[in-house]
């Protein structure tokens, strides 16, 4: 190795190995694997050649260890992409069987009443399809009839049936999930729900591949109008490239609506590197702030906090590694708002024409639409209702509101409801609740 040492030899990385043609892998066995001294790795294929970030094709029996360190101690600190899709594969497709197998309420947590059309529909799921879907409660948004739905790790279905029956046999609703046991699972009671819902034809499909890379499984550009997510982009380790593809996919005035799993901070390599953690939502939940920096990169509205609900942890074990760090499952609503469609506040009326949402819209933690009143709108939210399939369930006054006339819009818009963590207390909070905008609350309610 040009009179250099090895770097296991000084001490300054783990044994037994790094697999330099993977780019991305320590010694974790799968692809193309031979170690920095040429030899081959554990389970590897012996490219003898591969490719580093930003570097091009290395040469492992002629490389640099100063030239390559930085993406080295990199490679130590976080599994690989292909390492972590892999063992939540495992974990979801072989270990888990039921959800009573989970060791947190992180997937299996509801944050509202449902519906009861939702309710009805659930009833008509297949009980395989139940038992075998690992979701945190259920994420469906109103609004629904003849839409076109993507449901992110789609798991083994449960919501893409349950919402089957909601858009109707003119709507269409696609499920991906990498794990192809759960996808299986999902495929095969296709004819049993259709006979059941009495369609004629399905309007259900299921992909097996990843959320990251949608054009691969053939989804084209703006052919959804909303995606769904439960409980899944905390599985990937590339958050910003799902919602890249999730923006890329949704129609103008698209919406996104997920619901997932958040932390009170940054996440220590501890938690991050902890398999159990991974298969149970935690290790790869993102912290709450970077998922409004990276939906602004994107080029979604800025989130809308519908929910939260408070995540336990039912082991001593992993209560110990976690230490300080809270959890929470949240629900938002990312809108795709068209350049044009963004003007000043305004005022809005809602119809009451949304199925099972009739006399009121609990469009999220901040505002609230009774059916018949006039209930005053911040700038991004006038945009989303004008551009959004709820466009037409709403007389939508464009220009100044009463607030703004009055010098208080700004500051009521300051004081929206954004932190999941927040919402957790103000709904544990004795004494009156904080009412969403739009309903009467206590002096001070958001």
């Amino acid at each position: 190795m040009m009179g250099l040492s090895s770097p296991w030899e000084r001490g300054q990385l783990p044994s037994p190995c790094l697999c330099a043609c993977s780019a991305m892998c320590l010694g974790c066995g799968r692809g193309r694997s031979w170690c920095w001294d040429g030899s081959q790795a554990r389970g590897g294929t012996g490219c003898r050649g591969g490719a580093w970030p930003g570097l091009g094709r290395v040469r492992p029996r002629r490389w640099s260890w100063r030239q390559h360190q930085p993406y080295i101690l990199l490679a130590v600190a976080t599994p690989c992409r292909e390492q972590i899709h892999q063992e939540v594969q495992d974990y979801y497709g072989k270990e888990l069987q039921k959800s009573e197998d989970l060791k947190t309420n992180a997937c299996v947590t509801s944050a509202r009443p449902l519906p009861k059309a939702v309710r009805d529909a659930l009833e008509h799921v297949h009980e395989e399809v139940v038992a075998r879907y690992y979701g945190c409660g259920l994420v469906i948004p109103e609004c629904l009839l003849s839409c076109r739905i993507l449901d992110l790790g789609c798991g083994s279905g449960r919501d893409c049936y349950l919402l089957s029956q909601l858009v109707g046999e003119q709507g269409h609703v696609t499920g991906i999930d990498m794990t192809e046991g759960q996808v299986e699972v999902a495929k095969k009671h296709i004819a049993y729900h259709m006979n059941k819902f009495g369609y004629r034809k399905p309007n259900v499909e299921f992909l097996h591949g990843y959320i990251e890379k949608l054009s691969d499984a053939g989804l084209a550009d703006e052919s959804y109008d909303i995606v769904i997510s439960n409980c899944v982009i905390n599985l990937t380790p590339d958050k910003k490239a799902v919602l890249q593809e999730a923006f890329r996919v949704l129609k103008p005035g698209g919406e996104m609506y997920f619901s997932d799993v958040y932390a009170s901070q940054r996440l220590s390599e501890t938690i991050r590197k902890h398999r159990v953690l991974w298969g149970e939502c935690l290790a790869g939940a993102l912290y709450w702030r970077d998922l409004y920096s990276i939906t602004e990169e994107v080029g979604f509205s800025p989130p809308c906090l519908v929910t939260a609900s408070p995540i336990t942890i039912g082991d001593k074990e992993l209560e110990g590694i976690i230490g300080d760090c809270r959890f929470v499952s949240a629900t938002f609503r990312l809108f795709k708002v068209p350049g044009g469609s963004r003007a000043g506040p305004g005022q809005v009326i809602y119809n009451g024409g949304i199925m099972g949402h009739e006399r009121e819209l609990v469009f999220d933690a901040n505002f609230t639409f009774k059916e018949g009143e006039v209930v005053d709108v911040d700038a991004e939210m006038a945009a989303i209702l004008q551009s959004s399939r709820f466009a037409e369930e709403f007389l939508i006054r464009a220009g100044a509101s009463a607030t703004a006339a009055q010098g208080n819009c700004c500051k009521r818009a300051k004081e929206k409801i954004c932190n999941p963590f927040q919402l957790l207390e103000q709904l544990a909070a004795p004494g009156p609740a904080c009412c969403p905008r739009g309903t009467s609350g206590p002096p001070g309610c958001c």
